[in-house]
């Protein structure tokens, strides 16, 4: 039997992380939340909701995922699959079931789970995020020949690949380092059609231009740095 965990960042998401938990389906073995440095009250929402919640001050995506990689490594009891999920319900927590079947099947290691555009809800993703989606995907193709099509943030991994790829980015990057890593080090992944939505509040990335910015910094900074290691 496999043990999945998933893992959840999630920074002042009180109005949305019990409908993220409540829909995560049932063959999930833990979710943690992760609250990175959140004011209001979700922290609360998500335990009464039956999350494991750990707390990192740090404010950063990838601070709030090492945290919980850092938990899960400290555990004695094995751990087979990661998935990490948004905290803000954008994405649909009941399609998690096929993003990990392809790993169950042993036909890969890694999956994302790509908004494809026929999937989307209308205004779910803004203009920058889908050029900087089309942008670091195209830049992949080209250096790595890649086939990634999205840099979703609902994916699944098996775990000892995930802690193969020794993840450092703290920010913004967290998701392309992923990527580049799985394809450096020619982990078999596979890109799996997600449906998502408006999320519940606004996002702290693309809801901003400073947020949008730094992450398309951030981003492109990762491709380049790989691409001329080549």
């Amino acid at each position: 039997m496999n043990v999945i965990k998933v893992i959840i960042p999630a920074y002042n998401e009180a109005n949305s992380i019990a409908h993220v938990i409540k829909d995560i389906p049932n063959i999930v073995n833990e979710i943690i939340v992760v609250s990175n440095n959140s004011t209001d009250a979700t922290e609360n929402n998500a335990k009464n909701a039956g999350a494991t919640v750990l707390t990192e001050n740090k404010k950063g995506y990838g601070y709030a995922c090492l945290k919980g990689m850092d938990y899960v490594a400290n555990q004695e009891s094995k751990t087979d699959i990661i998935v990490f999920l948004d905290g803000d319900f954008s994405d649909y927590p009941e399609e998690l079931t096929k993003i990990v079947q392809p790993i169950l099947d042993n036909e890969v290691d890694f999956v994302v789970g790509a908004r494809t555009k026929s999937l989307r809800e209308k205004g779910s993703m803004t203009i920058p995020q889908i050029f900087g989606n089309w942008l670091a995907t195209a830049l992949m193709k080209l250096l790595f020949k890649s086939t990634f099509t999205d840099l979703g943030p609902f994916r699944a991994i098996k775990y000892e690949k995930l802690l193969a790829l020794n993840m450092e980015d703290k920010t913004y990057g967290w998701t392309v380092e992923m990527q580049l890593k799985v394809l450096k080090k020619n982990i078999t992944y596979l890109e799996i059609p997600v449906h998502y939505r408006n999320r519940i509040g606004i996002s702290k990335v693309s809801g901003t231009v400073k947020g949008a910015v730094f992450a398309g910094i951030k981003i492109l900074g990762w491709i380049f740095k790989y691409g001329l290691k080549k």
